[in-house]
């Protein structure tokens, strides 16, 4: 592959960061699916007010499907998978149909998640489509740039996701690692400044001190991170 455009360079970073949102909000998704299933307490609106994403649900009922399943949600699972999709169908030469068909099937799975009494089944197939999407780019994608604008795209999210999550610092401290060496080899544009105070705050965190984190102050940083 030669030179990788400014447009495919966004893609790529969009496709890791819409398909890592769509890999993590499931999981936080099938945990509030099943307290709210157990009746253990309609615990959507604290869900909507974690993620920052508004709170347009009528129901706990309203909220399993809307939120999973409504494509005309911007916030639902769907609409970022479907997202990722856009992105990768556009990027088919970059990434490769076999790539590509893993992003297909995770398509595939959510609507039958869709229609299914157990829906959770079928969204567990949806998480093991972008596992092994994530897993086939690294084998099949010939070009290392290309993979690591993916994965960078990829860190970032769940780092951003993390901080609105108040993960620990073992966590963050690991994703950030992680991050940075993609960044690095992706020659994707950063703010260096975003850049010294992620590393100084995540850097810094002790076990056991979520509380004085400013974790709203992580996500500003690395949402301002990335400048293409």
């Amino acid at each position: 592959m030669g030179i990788i455009s400014l447009e495919q360079t966004n893609r790529l970073y969009w496709l890791g960061r819409y398909s890592e949102r769509v890999y993590t909000t499931i999981r936080l998704y099938a945990k509030c699916y099943d307290d709210m299933i157990d009746d253990i307490g309609e615990n959507y609106a604290d869900f909507c007010r974690m993620l920052e994403i508004p709170n347009i649900y009528q129901n706990k009922e309203d909220f399993n499907q809307r939120y999973g399943f409504d494509e005309t949600d911007p916030n639902s699972i769907l609409s970022n998978l479907m997202r990722a999709y856009d992105n990768a169908i556009v990027l088919r030469e970059e990434l490769g149909s076999e790539t590509l068909s893993y992003i297909q099937l995770a398509i595939y799975a959510i609507n039958k998640a869709k229609i299914s009494r157990a829906p959770l089944l079928e969204l567990q197939n949806v998480e093991d489509n972008i596992l092994a999407f994530w897993g086939i780019a690294d084998d099949f994608i010939e070009s290392e740039t290309t993979r690591n604008i993916i994965k960078a795209g990829k860190r970032i999210e769940r780092i951003d996701l993390y901080a609105r999550l108040k993960i620990g610092a073992k966590e963050l401290k690991s994703e950030l690692h992680r991050m940075r060496t993609r960044l690095l080899r992706s020659g994707m544009p950063y703010s260096k400044e975003c850049m010294e105070r992620l590393v100084d705050a995540i850097e810094h965190m002790d076990e056991g001190c979520a509380c004085v984190v400013d974790y709203g102050r992580i996500v500003k940083d690395v949402e301002a991170l990335v400048q293409i």
